[in-house]
């Protein structure tokens, strides 16, 4: 099992930490529900923060901080943007911690994430679930959110690549937004892999994708993250039926999943899972990277270094 307790983070002072020896997670108490904090123990933190924001509670508006966070999609203001800057309930389940946010005045939803560490992997599952507590129902999808640090690169691998005999209808669907560019240089959209590089010099872009290659990916500094999840068959999902976006801007860069649009009455509750996975990149390639800020020169490094790891169960 891991071990749990409770220590002082970044100017807040009730906060659940979660280590099994080599990794650590930190959820704070004081605002949320958010995971501020997966790294290796004594290396830096794989999410990325916002300083000014950290520590801070009982804003006037909702603020971003950094971390990951349990949100309600699609996107709507004002309700997607709901306060969280109150404490949450924490409660101990096997394995890890349940944390629980009390519904909004807005949407009526008691949002909830049970995380948990495994002891001899460095692999979390976090199940986060939305309750209707209000009176009528209403249509939502989960939606998981991680905000990486500055300075690093997403990897989202492509379909498989067929003939134009062997298929001719499309296997792809990808959602763009107003301010989406496809010309920016932050993304290499590649044979089997888009790019898509973290720039504090370069304002918001955005895309969606109807994603089943069931893994996504981080890149930083000779560290990986893995983000695991599933697209169920036949179910409808946000924004033009996509279940995976991303999207950067001066701060940050997010990867996000979703899970698929329901119809919530009165007391009934869905629940959308993801799986985490942090390695150290210690080839030749991992060397590379601490001394530069690329990564991932070619797709097949990607193959070689990053491919492996994620399709690893």
């Amino acid at each position: 099992m891991p071990t749990i307790t409770t220590v002082p983070y970044r100017g807040w002072k009730r906060n659940i930490r979660l280590t099994n020896g080599q990794v650590e997670l930190i959820v704070t108490q004081d605002v949320g529900p958010r995971i501020v904090r997966f790294g290796f123990i004594g290396a830096e933190n794989t999410f990325g923060e916002l300083p000014e924001q950290m520590g801070g509670a009982g804003e006037k508006e909702w603020m971003i901080r950094g971390g990951h966070r349990l949100w309600v999609a699609p996107e709507e203001k004002p309700k997607s943007y709901e306060l969280d800057n109150t404490p949450i309930a924490i409660r101990k389940i096997p394995d890890g911690i349940r944390t629980i946010q009390a519904p909004g005045p807005l949407a009526h939803v008691q949002k909830t994430m049970d995380i948990t560490l495994a002891e001899r992997r460095n692999e979390v599952t976090v199940v986060h679930r939305l309750a209707n507590k209000g009176r009528q129902a209403i249509t939502l999808a989960p939606w998981a959110l991680t905000v990486m640090a500055k300075r690093g690169m997403a990897i989202i691998p492509l379909p498989k690549k067929t003939s134009h005999a062997g298929l001719l209808t499309h296997n792809q669907n990808w959602s763009l937004w107003g301010y989406t560019d496809l010309s920016d240089p932050r993304w290499t959209i590649g044979q089997r892999y888009i790019l898509f590089r973290q720039d504090p010099r370069r304002e918001p872009n955005k895309i969606g994708i109807a994603h089943r290659e069931g893994w996504v990916a981080y890149l930083r500094n000779g560290l990986l993250f893995i983000k695991k999840f599933k697209r169920i068959p036949g179910a409808t999902y946000p924004d033009s039926d996509v279940n995976f976006e991303t999207f950067s801007n001066r701060q940050i860069l997010e990867l996000e999943s979703l899970g698929p649009l329901v119809t919530l009455r009165p007391g009934q509750t869905t629940a959308h899972t993801e799986t985490w996975t942090l390695h150290r990149v210690v080839t030749r390639l991992g060397e590379a990277l601490r001394r530069s800020r690329e990564a991932c020169h070619t797709e097949a490094d990607i193959d070689k270094y990053v491919g492996r790891l994620a399709k690893k169960q």
